[in-house]
């Protein structure tokens, strides 16, 4: 009688351990990169196709609770200027600057915009910010005014647009141009 149990119980385990390696194969877990950048969370393989969060996609991710996940991703354009002149890349130290964002297939209503820049280091300085007052804009400008901006160290700077969804929410980073600083 003993050596039913343990037949049976080596059955069971087998079985859960088969079922266990199957479930892996199928979902498995895997690294995922986005410019350069690791994400966090990584993603899922599941039936040969790749699954992400969602809010690793970039833009605003809402959820209802019914359902229904919403990304609003508006096309955003950075333009950089020095005085009258467009640039890109600037050697270490201040410089005068002002940034223009076009931004157009805004669907849904915002209630702020602003620009911000990011050194090397992670450090963020917030530039200008506006509120839209809930008012739906979906194609707009927003240029900043001139300011010194002091490009410290060498490296990458990232300017970034970002959205506030509504009051009381956080910004959320939609787009940013890369501005490299050199020696």
């Amino acid at each position: 009688m003993r050596w039913k149990k343990i037949a049976l119980c080596m059955v069971v385990f087998s079985l859960m351990g088969g079922s266990l390696l199957f479930a892996d194969a199928v979902n498995q877990k895997i690294r995922v990169w986005s410019n350069g950048k690791e994400i966090s969370d990584g993603g899922y393989l599941i039936d040969g196709k790749a699954y992400i969060p969602a809010r690793e996609a970039g833009g605003i991710v809402s959820w209802d609770g019914s359902g229904k996940l919403s990304i609003l991703r508006p096309n955003v354009h950075i333009v950089l200027f020095k005085g009258d002149n467009v640039f890109g890349n600037v050697n270490v130290g201040k410089l005068k600057i002002k940034v223009l964002t076009q931004v157009d297939s805004l669907t849904e209503d915002v209630a702020a915009v602003k620009v911000a820049i990011t050194d090397p280091s992670g450090n963020v300085k917030d530039i200008q910010s506006q509120e839209l007052g809930g008012s739906k804009k979906e194609d707009f400008w927003f240029p900043t005014s001139e300011f010194t901006y002091d490009f410290k160290d060498s490296g990458k700077y990232r300017v970034g647009f970002y959205i506030k969804p509504s009051k009381g929410t956080d910004y959320v980073l939609v787009s940013e141009k890369v501005i490299t600083a050199l020696d």
